[in-house]
């Protein structure tokens, strides 16, 4: 009995026998995919908008709204996920025995952490698009600045080689001048 290491192509591939001859036989890709889809079990979507907490089923420790202070909201999640940090240490270290304190402080912990990341991957998503243009500007001023300087290497190369040229021809010149 004869088996393959591989399974036959798609039925599909008769479609594109000619197509190195004439691209245009083959046919159209399918249109890309709009709404909801299946994949593996899960539902997706293929609208790219990030859920809002209260949509992942957690509490927005932030006010609401456009005219967000994000600097100072993240100074201030940082700060109480430290103070977290350090309440749990100090409960883990010098109270281990008393559990309800401890999972009183956890549970603050870990409240504050999907909020201080809802917090900084909506800051990121706003200054994404920034960072791009910024990082193409910079790009473009750092190959500027190595043209200038493979431009200068090579005007004092020529200016290098013109002199031992013009100090060639003078010795060449003298060098005739004394055998007359």
């Amino acid at each position: 009995m004869a088996t393959a290491t591989y399974p036959p192509p798609p039925p599909y591939y008769k479609l594109y026998k000619d197509y190195l001859q004439n691209p245009k036989s083959a046919p159209e890709p399918p249109p890309p995919i709009q709404g909801t889809y299946m994949l593996y079990g899960a539902t997706y979507t293929t609208d790219d908008v990030l859920p809002s907490l209260e949509e992942q089923g957690v509490r927005q420790l932030y006010p609401q709204g456009r005219n967000i202070d994000f600097k100072k909201e993240l100074k201030a999640l940082n700060r109480e996920l430290q103070l977290h940090l350090l309440e749990l240490a100090d409960i883990l270290i010098e109270r281990p025995s008393h559990k309800d304190e401890l999972l009183q402080r956890k549970s603050g912990y870990i409240l504050c952490m999907p909020t201080f990341h809802d917090q900084f991957t909506s800051r990121n998503l706003v200054n994404r698009s920034h960072n791009g243009e910024t990082s193409i500007s910079l790009e473009k001023m750092d190959v500027g600045q190595e043209q200038n300087v493979r431009g200068s290497k090579f005007k004092r190369f020529l200016t290098f080689r013109r002199r031992e040229e013009a100090q060639k021809l003078l010795k060449d010149a003298l060098g005739t001048l004394e055998g007359q």
